[in-house]
C-alpha cells in the first residue's frame, strides 16, 4: 500500500458531491430523446452533452467553487450505475456482442443496457438508496468478462480542462458497483457478484492510470452501499472494502483517492476506510450525524470531507447547527474539507428561477445552485480569517428558519384537532373475507381480471392543450372537453380490447403527485424544478411546507363522467400518502408520519365522495412505499408503521363492497412483504416483468391471501411483448400464486409510452389472459 502524504494538489475547502445533469431547461432529455428518435445524430448527441457538461462547470465556479476538483464530473447520458458496467465492459451474455471494433461500448450499446431490444429485456431498473431516483441493476456472474470498455470519464475530464475546468472525475466504486449487481441468468445458485471483486479491480486500476495519464488530481469513487444494511456479511464487505482500496490506492499510477459515502452513518467501515491509503473521504454528517473523536482520530493525514449541507432535499441549511457540526469536526480532524451530504442531482437547479413562488416561500428553499453557496459559505468557517465573514449569513439563515415556524398555513387549527382526535377505529376495515364476498357480489368478475394501471399515453395533443389552458388560450369548458374526448377515447379503447375493469386514463392530470398537490393546501409547485427520475425521464416535486387540507373534490366528476360511458367497473384513481410525500419535497419541521396522517385524511374524504358517485373500484396507488425505507434496518420498524397507517387511515372508511386496490413499483418486495400485506388493500398490483415474476416467489412464501396483479408487460422500455411471452410470465404467476387471487396489468401507468406499441402491447395481455384463461377453465374440468 502507498500512503500519499504530500497530495500534489489538496482536495478543495468547497465541493459538492453531485450535480443535477439533465440540463437547466431539459436539454439532455430533448437531446437523447431526439437521439432515440433519428431526428439527430451521434455526433450532435455529443455537442448536446458537452454544452451541458462545459455550462454546468463554468456554473459551480461562478457559484464558489473555483478550486481545482471542486467541480464533480457527474454528468450521465442515463445513469451512473450503468456507466460504470460500461467502463467495466460488464454487458450480459443475453445481449449478445454489443462492442463495436474498437473493444468498446459505444452509445448504442450502452442505451441497448438500458432500453432493451426486441427480443431482449433490458436491464432491471431499482430505487437509488432512500431516493426518487432508478438505477439499472447489472448482472454478474462466472462468466461475466471485465475489461475497460469505455474512456468517455477521461474524455469528460480531458475536455473540460481543455476548456480552463480542472473538474473530479467519478465513478461508482467496486463494493458498491458488485453489492448493487444481481446475479445474472446463467449464475448458480446462491452466487454473490461481490466474489468477483479481484477481476474487477484491474479494471478499476487501469482507468485510475488513464486518468492520471489525463491529468487528474483526483477522482471521486462513491461508496453509498456502505451505509447500508446489507444481506452480505459485515464481515466480508470490510474485507471487500480493504482490498479493493489496498489496491487502488497501491496502483502505480493514480489520482489521488476520494472516496464519498452518501445517505447516511458510515459507521463500522470508517475505520477500514481510514486503514487503507486513499487520501480523502467523505462522511455525510447531515443525515449521519459527527462520529466520535476517536473514531476520527483514525483518518490520520486524511482530508474529511464533511456534508453537512443537505442534497437530498431543498430547505434552506441551518447554517448555525452545520457550524457547530464544523466546529466539533475541527476538535478531531487534521484536515477538513465542506461538501454536501449526497449529490444535488436529487434536487432541481435554481429557486431563484421560481418567481410565481412567494417571496417567503423562496426564502426556506435552497436548490443545487444554493447548496452550492451554502457549501462555499460554511467553509469560510474552516479558517480563523474566514470565520467572521461567514456570521452574517449564519444569523440570516437562523432568522428566515425561524419565521418558518409562525408563517400563516405552517400550522391549521382545524387540521390538527382532526388528527390529534383519531382512534384506532379509525385505521381498520372489516375483515378480508366479508369485504370479498360483498365486493365478487357486486362486481362479478372474471377468472384473471384484467386491468390496467391508471394512465393511458399523455399524447402531444393532450400536452398542447393543457399548456394552451395554463396560457389562457383555452377557455376552462373548452379544456375540460377536450379531456372529455380523450376519456371516451381511451374507454372505448379497453371495451375494444376485452378489458375487464376500466380506468379513465388521467389525461387531465399533469403528473400523479402534482395535480393532489394542486388542489390541496399546504403544497406550491414549482415551473423549472425538474429532477431525474431515471434515463431521460424527469419529475418535478411539489413543495408540502404546510398543514394539508382538502378544500373540494378533486378526482370525481372525472372518474364519475368516465363511469357514465361503460357498465363495466370504472376506477377512481388516487395516489396514496405515502407516494405524495416521497414524491414531493416535504417540511422538515415535524415527523413525516404526521404529515401522512394530514395526507391521508385529505384522501379519505376523496374516497367518499367517489363512492358517493358510484365509484365500485378505487386505488389508492403506493409505489414509492419501499423508498423511504430507512437504509439501516434498526429504523425500518418505525417507518413501516406510519407508513402503512397512513393508507389504512385514507382507505379504511370504504365500504366492505368498494374494492381498494393498490400500486406498487420496483421496490425489492420480499424485504417488505409484512408491510404490503399490512396495507390490507383487496388488490396490490406490483412491477414484475424485467424480473421475471420473481415476486411470486415471495408472495407464496409469504401466503399473501389477497388479490394480486404481478406486472406481465414492462412499460418502461418500448418495446412490445409478444402474447408468447406475457403467456409465459402469467403462467409462471398461477404455478406461484392461487389464481382465484391473481389480476393481469401491466408494471406501471402508461403515460410515458406511445399509443401505437401501447395498443398492440393490450392486445397481447389480454390475449395471453385469454389463453391461461382458457387452461384454467379446462384444468378445472
Amino acid at each position: 500500500m502507498t500512503e500519499k502524504t504530500t497530495p500534489q494538489t489538496p482536495f478543495p475547502a468547497a465541493s459538492i458531491l453531485g450535480y443535477p445533469r439533465i440540463g437547466r431547461r431539459r436539454e439532455l432529455k430533448k437531446a437523447v430523446e431526439s437521439y432515440w428518435a433519428g431526428t439527430i445524430d451521434a455526433a450532435a448527441l455529443d455537442a448536446a452533452a458537452k454544452e451541458i457538461q462545459l455550462g454546468t462547470a463554468k456554473r459551480l465556479q461562478g457559484l464558489g467553487l473555483t478550486e481545482a476538483a471542486a467541480v464533480p464530473g457527474t454528468f450521465s447520458y442515463y445513469d451512473q450505475v450503468l456507466d460504470a458496467a460500461a467502463h467495466l465492459g460488464a454487458v450480459p451474455a443475453r445481449f449478445g456482442n454489443l462492442l463495436n471494433a474498437g473493444g468498446e461500448l459505444d452509445i448504442d450499446g450502452y442505451f441497448t443496457l438500458a432500453r432493451g431490444t426486441k427480443d431482449q429485456q433490458p436491464l432491471e431498473m431499482t430505487k437509488w438508496f432512500d431516493t426518487n431516483y432508478h438505477y439499472l441493476v447489472p448482472e454478474i456472474g462466472p462468466e461475466t468478462s471485465f475489461a475497460l470498455t469505455s474512456s468517455r470519464i477521461v474524455e469528460e475530464f480531458a475536455y473540460a480542462l481543455a476548456n480552463g475546468v480542472e473538474t473530479r472525475p467519478y465513478i461508482v466504486g467496486p463494493v458498491t458497483f458488485l453489492l448493487l449487481s444481481k446475479a445474472s441468468d446463467d449464475a448458480p445458485a446462491g452466487f454473490n457478484p461481490l466474489s468477483r471483486l479481484e477481476d474487477v479491480l484491474p479494471v478499476y486500476t487501469a482507468l485510475l492510470g488513464k486518468l492520471a495519464a489525463a491529468g487528474a488530481a483526483w477522482v471521486q469513487l462513491d461508496e453509498p452501499a456502505l451505509v447500508v444494511d446489507q444481506d452480505t456479511s459485515a464481515g466480508e464487505i470490510q474485507a471487500a472494502v480493504a482490498r479493493s482500496y489496498e489496491v487502488l490506492s497501491a496502483a502505480p499510477a493514480r489520482p489521488q483517492l476520494f472516496v464519498s459515502t452518501p445517505y447516511g452513518a458510515l459507521d463500522g467501515q470508517l475505520g477500514t476506510l481510514a486503514a487503507t491509503g486513499i487520501d480523502a473521504l467523505h462522511l455525510d454528517v447531515f443525515k449521519g450525524g459527527v462520529p466520535s473523536a476517536a473514531a476520527l482520530a483514525a483518518l490520520g493525514t486524511k482530508t474529511l470531507v464533511a456534508g453537512v449541507v443537505d442534497g437530498h432535499n431543498i430547505w434552506r441549511n441551518d447554517l448555525q447547527a452545520s457550524a457547530d457540526k464544523i466546529a466539533e469536526l475541527k476538535k478531531s480532524v487534521a484536515t477538513l474539507a465542506i461538501s454536501t451530504s449526497t449529490s444535488t442531482q436529487h434536487v432541481p437547479h435554481d429557486v431563484e428561477e421560481e418567481t410565481q413562488l412567494s417571496e417567503q416561500l423562496r426564502s426556506w428553499l435552497a436548490f443545487a445552485d444554493q447548496k452550492a453557496v451554502e457549501v462555499v459559505t460554511l467553509a469560510g468557517l474552516l479558517t480563523d480569517a474566514g470565520a467572521a465573514a461567514v456570521q452574517p449569513a449564519i444569523d440570516e439563515a437562523t432568522r428566515i428558519i425561524a419565521s418558518r415556524a409562525t408563517a400563516d398555513g405552517v400550522r391549521r387549527a382545524g387540521v390538527r384537532e382532526r388528527t390529534a382526535a383519531l382512534t384506532t377505529a379509525d385505521f381498520s376495515r372489516s375483515e378480508y373475507g366479508v369485504r370479498e364476498a360483498a365486493q365478487d357480489k357486486a362486481l362479478n368478475l372474471p377468472p384473471l381480471p384484467t386491468t390496467t394501471i391508471g394512465s393511458f399515453p399523455q399524447t402531444s395533443e393532450i400536452r398542447t392543450a393543457r399548456a394552451r389552458a395554463n396560457r389562457g388560450d383555452l377557455s376552462t369548458d373548452q379544456y375540460e372537453q377536450l379531456m372529455k374526448d380523450e376519456i371516451k377515447r381511451v374507454v372505448e379503447l379497453q371495451e375494444e380490447l376485452g378489458f375487464d375493469v376500466l380506468v379513465h386514463g388521467e389525461p387531465e392530470r399533469n403528473d400523479m403527485v402534482q395535480y393532489f398537490a394542486e388542489n390541496l393546501e399546504g403544497f406550491d409547485v414549482t415551473v423549472h424544478g425538474w429532477v431525474q427520475s431515471y434515463g431521460s425521464r424527469c419529475t418535478r416535486p411539489s413543495i408540502l411546507w404546510g398543514d394539508v387540507t382538502r378544500s373540494a373534490p378533486i378526482t370525481v366528476a372525472w372518474a364519475e363522467y368516465a363511469q357514465s360511458l361503460t357498465a363495466k367497473p370504472m376506477k377512481g384513481m388516487l395516489t396514496g400518502p405515502v407516494t405524495i410525500l416521497a414524491w414531493s419535497f416535504v417540511r422538515d419541521d415535524q415527523p413525516l408520519g404526521e404529515t401522512a396522517n394530514q395526507v391521508a385524511l385529505a384522501l379519505r374524504d376523496e374516497i367518499a365522495d367517489l363512492e358517493a358517485a358510484g365509484i365500485k373500484v378505487i386505488q389508492v396507488d403506493e409505489p414509492a412505499l419501499r423508498e423511504l425505507l430507512p437504509l439501516r434496518k434498526a429504523d425500518q420498524p418505525a417507518y413501516l408503521d406510519w407508513s402503512v397507517n397512513s393508507f389504512r387511515l385514507a382507505t379504511a372508511g370504504a365500504a366492505d363492497a368498494t374494492q381498494v386496490h393498490t400500486h406498487l413499483c420496483y421496490s425489492e418486495f420480499g424485504a417488505i412483504i409484512d408491510a404490503i400485506d399490512g396495507l390490507d388493500a383487496d388488490v396490490t398490483s406490483i412491477e414484475a416483468a424485467r424480473s421475471k415474476m420473481e415476486v411470486v416467489h415471495d408472495l407464496e412464501h409469504h401466503g399473501f391471501g389477497r388479490g394480486v396483479g404481478p406486472g406481465v408487460y414492462d412499460i418502461h422500455s418500448p418495446r412490445v411483448p409478444g402474447s408468447d411471452e406475457v403467456t409465459e410470465l402469467l403462467s409462471t404467476a398461477v404455478k406461484h400464486v392461487p389464481s382465484r387471487q391473481l389480476w393481469v396489468n401491466p408494471d406501471c401507468g402508461l403515460k410515458t409510452r406511445g399509443y401505437a406499441e401501447t395498443e398492440e402491447s393490450l392486445r397481447n395481455l389480454v390475449a395471453a389472459t385469454r389463453t391461461v384463461r382458457a387452461e384454467l377453465l379446462a384444468t378445472a374440468k
